[in-house]
């Protein structure tokens, strides 16, 4: 019996040994493909796929309880933006739904154009809206000069017909990477001072700067530096405009919700439809 007690002992731990670390082991192992399956869980969009007000959403979100206050239609004018996530817009069914203007997303970055842009910025103009083009601005791809220039070559230009918004460079949380492109607060101020100096040389018009107050805040550092100089379109899907960047005592449109009627985005011009169409004719 002595000697059997030592072996049992012996076995019995050698049992136990190798349970424990196997254990461990799974139990290491079975972490692992959860945590790779979160990480694909939120895919890298393609370039050239981004939308107006796609970064401002995945960051901010939006008011859930309701978009907007009612609309007073003498006070304000209901519009839309669309890219080529929208197709072939249907702009009879949004110009019988009270809709009188339509930004429509031209380019991005120097490499990118909308194959909707003909369909969606004609169609708006064919049914009486008053539009205008949008480049989505990627700073981290070229220079705020040279993605002015594509812009103006690929749909972004402007005639003071009455018919025809200033160009509107879309600045907001990037949905392919760093949040601020990979710029400087100083760095991405001087990318979009070279972008509308530029948009404006080439066309006359100051472009409108479309944004959140949030990136703003993030991004630039606050800067006020084109509060005087460029219309503001801000981003906030919620029941009010909230603060407005810095820079900015009033805003000329409000993008209000992802989820309207027919396309996803509407907009509200800050007046009515006669001062919409003396702010496009300038």
């Amino acid at each position: 019996m002595a000697h059997v007690q030592p072996n049992t002992r012996r076995r019995a731990r050698s049992r136990i040994r190798p349970t424990a670390a196997t254990a461990g082991l799974l139990l290491a192992l079975s972490a692992l493909p959860i945590a790779s399956a979160s990480a694909e869980s939120i895919p890298i969009p393609v370039r050239g796929s981004a939308y107006m007000g796609m970064g401002v959403l995945a960051h901010d979100g939006a008011d859930t309880r309701t978009d907007a206050a009612p609309l007073t239609r003498s006070a304000q004018t209901e519009g839309v933006d669309v890219s080529s996530y929208q197709g072939n817009a249907s702009w009879s069914t949004l110009w019988s739904g009270g809709v009188g203007w339509a930004y429509v997303k031209a380019t991005e970055g120097t490499s990118y154009r909308n194959p909707y842009f003909a369909q969606q910025y004609g169609g708006s103009y064919d049914v009486g809206m008053v539009r205008g083009a949008y480049h989505f601005a990627t700073p981290d791809t070229s220079s705020g000069t040279a993605q002015a220039d594509y812009f103006v070559d690929h749909g972004g230009g402007w005639t003071g017909d009455g018919k025809t918004l200033p160009g509107a460079l879309d600045i907001e949380w990037n949905p392919y990477g760093d949040s601020c492109y990979g710029k400087s607060k100083s760095g991405m101020v001087s990318w979009i001072r070279d972008f509308v100096n530029r948009y404006k040389a080439r066309t006359g018009r100051a472009a409108v700067i479309y944004t959140a107050t949030s990136w703003w805040s993030t991004c630039t550092g606050d800067s006020a530096a084109f509060g005087s100089t460029n219309p503001l379109w801000v981003a906030r899907y919620a029941s009010s405009v909230g603060a407005l960047p810095a820079g900015w005592s009033s805003y000329t449109m409000w993008q209000y919700t992802s989820s309207g009627l027919t396309v996803g985005d509407h907009d509200r011009f800050n007046g009515p439809k006669d001062e919409l169409r003396d702010f496009a004719a300038d």
